[in-house]
């Protein structure tokens, strides 16, 4: 017990330091969708997000290579790697207020590539997650997950 405790006290000190550090994104509509543009080709932003998370300690789930899969189904598929990740401490607190959170935790950042070869780094905005299932006694945790998203996304915004 003493220890999940000093692992909670770690995740949220980390959590507040990046608070104080990265502007977090925001989504540009009601769908709920926030994108940043990758300054690299999407293997090294892989590389570089997969690092940041390791870096700050969340758990890495796995990653899907849906343009791999798509090649196996026969169908032609720009490149596209689903990330999926998260920090049980703070992604289980969204589950606890309503169990359908499950749905969006935990958290599902894809890496696509577009008709002109722009990469992009796509996931689903906290807020409108707050919204869709009606989580109103979480702000302060839904304000740090998306500024930890915000942070590790910054890593492949510049060469």
């Amino acid at each position: 017990m003493k220890n999940r405790i000093v692992d909670l006290c770690a995740s949220v000190l980390l959590i507040f330091a990046l608070i104080s550090s990265v502007a977090p994104a925001r989504a540009d509509s009601d769908d709920g969708i926030v994108r940043v543009k990758s300054a690299v080709p999407i293997s090294e932003a892989i590389t570089r997000i997969k690092a940041d998370i390791a870096s700050k300690g969340i758990k890495f789930f796995m990653e899907i290579d849906q343009s791999r899969l798509a090649a196996e189904a026969g169908i032609k598929l720009r490149p596209s790697t689903l990330l999926v990740f998260g920090n049980p401490p703070l992604g289980t607190q969204f589950i606890a207020s309503n169990p359908n959170a499950g749905l969006d935790w935990p958290v599902r950042l894809l890496l696509t590539q577009d008709d002109n070869g722009d990469v992009w780094a796509v996931w689903t905005d906290f807020d409108w997650i707050a919204r869709r299932h009606n989580i109103r006694d979480r702000a302060a945790q839904f304000k740090m997950a998306t500024t930890v998203v915000g942070s590790i996304t910054s890593t492949i915004t510049t060469k």
